[in-house]
């Protein structure tokens, strides 16, 4: 696989001191045959003492790691900008078209200045690489060996994901306000966990104007088919409330998405 055929990351978040270097060398050191990976901060400091310290303790290199201007990087051709928190995010906007972009949510560890903070974030960046690493190195989508039971499993280990996921089941197909009103939660909260739900490959999105769709992803294998139906068959008391919330938005048009 030559160079030509990498797929472009640039991780961006405020300070690119801790979050976004941490996802760089992660992603760099798990796929850095598959990905040529950067990463840049809306307003860059210096990286955190701490974030090299979790990241050289776990063996990954830090070489090269460094606070970068996303100034100097947005032009370049990136196939995903994936951010790390909101402000990046808000941004990020117009300047990384045409890439992918990806909206992560990770508090600041620089903020606590312990270095199980770091410890953690570094765990949890580690645990999402891995999902993005996993859905992408298959162009054409994931096929039927390609899910692990302990990644899904991984998914479904939530209540609001696993009652969604049941939903969406359910009722074929739904769109975030209708979930975000079936489920009771905000709308960012429901987006990342069904954000998960898709880079696990459970669920595909369809776009429709200016809603997004989610529906049950159609190349599961039969394995995880039969666990959603015994799931859904004896566990009915999991969406029974939203789906009486999801009725009670039906029958209220001014409510409904279009």
């Amino acid at each position: 696989m030559g160079d030509h055929m990498k797929r472009r990351v640039l991780f961006v978040c405020t300070a690119n001191s801790a979050r976004s270097l941490m996802a760089e060398a992660l992603l760099r050191d798990m796929a850095g045959d598959r990905f040529e990976v950067a990463s840049a901060g809306t307003d860059p400091a210096t990286p955190h003492p701490m974030a090299l310290q979790v990241l050289e303790e776990a063996g990954v290199s830090t070489e090269g790691l460094r606070s970068k201007r996303l100034a100097s990087l947005q032009d370049q051709p990136w196939d995903y900008v994936i951010t790390l928190c909101e402000k990046a995010a808000n941004e990020c906007g117009e300047v990384c078209q045409p890439a992918q972009r990806i909206a992560w949510d990770f508090p600041d560890p620089a903020q606590s200045n312990r270095r199980a903070v770091f410890a953690l974030t570094l765990k949890e960046l580690r645990e999402r690489i891995s999902l993005f690493t996993l859905v992408h190195q298959k162009e054409t989508g994931l096929k039927a060996t390609d899910y692990n039971p302990v990644t899904v499993f991984k998914a479904l280990a939530d209540e609001l994901r696993l009652s969604a996921l049941l939903l969406i089941r359910d009722q074929q197909k739904l769109c975030v306000c209708e979930l975000t009103e079936a489920l009771d939660v905000s709308q960012p909260k429901v987006s990342r966990h069904l954000a998960t739900l898709r880079d696990t490959g459970l669920v595909e999105t369809e776009r429709h104007g200016q809603w997004v769709y989610y529906y049950l992803s159609p190349h599961l294998p039969g394995w995880l088919v039969r666990v959603l139906d015994e799931t859904a068959s004896a566990n009915q008391a999991l969406i029974q409330t939203p789906q009486a919330r999801l009725q009670a938005m039906a029958n209220r048009p001014e409510v409904s998405c279009p």
